[in-house]
């Protein structure tokens, strides 16, 4: 087995003295691990940064086996790591990519979305010009691991226009006319998750906690303890901004 190309380090962990584990999104090829030897030297740990793009090589005898990984940097987000709020930005996005998604599927849209999210942090730190990007983002892995929320046409009346609300157990969308007196159980439907553009912050905010019941409910509930700690620290610096 052998697969080169472009990859973004999602996850990295020690294993044994000098190497490590990486997981790694390829636009083709889906997540994969693989073992770097010397991953912990000073030469490559500025390489194996979560977020870092990097040129890739997989080599191994079977697929089984877990392969022997090579790497060589493309791009580093390393500066985004000295600021808060993007670092946090960057760990939330990695460790969601890495820790949701099955081994070797592809994924070329997630991953088109992921390095293009990755790029705008980097080119432009401000919030302002991400944080709604982070929550299509968001929107579009529940799409891609197969829990879309439907949002065409408002599930009690069928119509397409003024669709303002979620319902938080069906996932599909609901108009004003059509939520009457259940305003009150329904999750907001920013207008800029249906028809694209930007984003003042309530509605930002209104669109994570919109993905994120959806995430915690259907995708992240054996990995809870594990993943929305970083989550809640993005979200915690966002709403300072705000």
């Amino acid at each position: 087995m052998r697969i080169a190309g472009p990859a973004i380090v999602c996850a990295v962990r020690a294993h044994g003295e000098h190497g490590a584990i990486v997981r790694a999104l390829t636009p083709g090829d889906g997540m994969r691990p693989g073992y770097v030897r010397g991953g912990r030297s000073r030469r490559l740990r500025p390489v194996l940064l979560p977020g870092n793009l990097v040129q890739a090589e997989f080599r191994a005898r079977t697929d089984d086996q877990l392969a022997q990984l090579a790497v060589e940097l493309v791009a580093s987000r390393a500066p985004l790591l000295g600021e808060p709020l993007p670092a946090a930005a960057v760990d939330w996005l990695t460790s969601l990519t890495a820790w949701t998604l099955p081994e070797a599927q592809p994924y070329p849209r997630l991953y088109d979305a992921l390095e293009g999210l990755l790029a705008t942090i980097d080119a432009a730190p401000n919030a302002r010009t991400w944080a709604g990007g982070l929550a299509r983002y968001e929107l579009l892995l529940l799409s891609e691991l197969g829990f879309g929320l439907d949002l065409s046409e408002c599930a009690a009346t069928g119509a397409t226009r003024d669709l303002a609300f979620v319902s938080p157990r069906s996932g599909r969308a609901v108009s004003r006319d059509g939520a009457g007196g259940y305003r009150d159980r329904l999750l907001p439907l920013p207008a800029f998750l249906l028809g694209g553009g930007a984003a003042d912050w309530p509605d930002v905010l209104a669109a994570l906690r919109l993905t994120g019941h959806f995430l915690s409910r259907d995708i992240l509930i054996e990995r809870q303890a594990d993943i929305l700690p970083a989550r809640e620290r993005l979200l915690d610096r966002l709403k300072r901004v705000v």
